[in-house]
């Protein structure tokens, strides 16, 4: 049976059964979210309360990372068994298992090497589980559809990461004070495993199958590996490639840095220079005014788009997306207490990624994914993207433990030079899409 639409209550078939987008859209995407944040940002703070140096933490937490970047060399091969639902289903309950390992990984002596090496299959079944829920949601829903839930797929891709650097911390905190540090963070690895157990066997149930997973013969891995030489021989040939490729690891180098940086910066004593907060302070400053801040500047920046074009907007985009480093420089120099000062350094830096980061995604889906193969040149794109972050990530702890944090953001604010240099001579290689949708629509 084909999908049926019917506005909000589209359904899609699913062995003869019916089921509403808003039944798995929401949950797929939370299930996305979660992992990936959890082991970028929240198991920082995780370890930096369980006495790890900033440069063990930044280092291992980043290059556990790589999945993400490299998750386009395996995609291939999901196409040649089982389904993207089975994939799915797989890889939520693995990851939730893997958490709670972790949980009690970190009442053994040696918790930092085997919950490290834990995480990085944690990141290997994310990465994957990513590529199964975005091509059970390509699969599924037809492109009228997908324009319909995209909304619900960015929203609550956001709530996951809210709900881990707010909810999940903050709750930390709590327990943190009944508990002590390593019980503590024990029971939030297996919360977060008890989520994803729970939605892995959700979308046993919920999640849709499709008719091509069902009919079509499975694709050889000869053929497979053939096909992805092509894409990526397309991919290194295509027009202003080599500059591409630059300037999308250059437009996020210097929050690379301080993406590990910031949780310890904040966590660290003041006698280390850092502003001396609580977990539950953190996870306060990050659940309400990074998450407003963050919506705020995602709306903005898509109607500033609109209203000028990409190419005229995007240094303008680079720019707002560097400022926050300023912000976190003046913290670092003066410490100060005040609740504002610190919200608002805060406020700075979710505006200025939600405002400035739109217009990179909208760079590489323009600019450098359009061809034959768009969704896998947009996969490719996305995978430097996180190479780009997470290299600046690796080398970030070594250099703040060397430096201490008011030099190191210093350090940063020139890294943010680069970005800005290659923003403002960045080639178009197609007519800025946004800026004709809008002199059409003027004509």
């Amino acid at each position: 049976m084909e999908p049926k639409t019917n506005n909000l209550t589209t359904k899609t078939s699913v062995n003869g059964s019916l089921h509403s987008p808003a039944t798995w859209v929401p949950t797929l995407y939370f299930a996305m979210g979660m992992p990936f944040v959890v082991l970028n940002m929240v198991c920082a703070l995780m370890y930096k309360g369980m006495g790890v140096s900033d440069g063990q933490i930044a280092f291992w937490t980043s290059l556990i990372m790589i999945p993400w970047t490299l998750k386009p060399l395996w995609s291939p091969f999901l196409e040649i068994y089982k389904t993207k639902k089975f994939f799915v289903v797989l890889t939520q309950i693995l990851t939730g298992v893997l958490f709670a390992l972790v949980a009690f990984a970190l009442q053994l002596p040696s918790f930092f090497a085997i919950t490290i090496a834990i995480l990085a299959v944690i990141a290997l079944s994310g990465a994957t589980h990513d590529i199964a829920a975005d091509g059970t949601y390509i699969s599924v829903l037809s492109n009228e559809e997908q324009a319909r839930w995209i909304g619900w797929q960015g929203a609550f891709y956001n709530i996951a990461k809210i709900a881990a650097t707010g909810g999940l911390v903050y709750l930390a905190g709590t327990f943190i004070k009944l508990f002590g540090v390593a019980k503590a963070w024990m029971i939030i690895m297996l919360i977060i495993a008890f989520i994803m157990v729970s939605v892995g066997i959700y979308h046993y149930f919920m999640l849709p199958g499709t008719k091509q997973e069902t009919d079509d013969a499975p694709v050889s891995l000869r053929d497979s590996l053939s096909e992805l030489l092509k894409v990526f021989l397309e991919f290194f040939t295509k027009r202003h490639i080599v500059y591409y490729i630059c300037f999308i690891i250059l437009y996020r180098f210097a929050e690379g840095f301080v993406m590990k940086i910031v949780p310890l910066f904040l966590k660290a004593s003041r006698a280390e220079q850092g502003l001396g907060l609580s977990e539950q302070e953190i996870g306060l400053y990050y659940g309400t005014f990074g998450a407003a801040a963050f919506v705020i500047g995602s709306i903005l920046a898509g109607y500033y788009i609109a209203w000028r074009g990409l190419q005229k907007s995007l240094f303008s985009l680079a720019l707002v997306f560097n400022i926050p480093f300023v912000a976190y420089t003046f913290l670092a120099l003066y410490q100060p207490e005040s609740f504002w000062l610190i919200g608002g350094g805060i406020v700075m830096e979710y505006f200025g990624y939600g405002f400035g980061f739109v217009g990179l995604s909208l760079f590489m889906m323009q600019q450098v994914a359009p061809g034959k193969h768009q969704m896998a040149h947009y996969a490719f794109a996305s995978g430097i993207m996180n190479l780009g972050v997470m290299l600046p990530g690796m080398m970030s702890g070594y250099i703040s433990d060397k430096l201490g944090y008011q030099h190191f953001f210093l350090v940063v604010l020139v890294c943010t030079i680069p970005a800005l240099l290659i923003t403002w001579f960045v080639p178009f290689t197609y007519p800025d899409a946004t800026k004709k949708n809008q002199d059409a629509g003027k004509a």
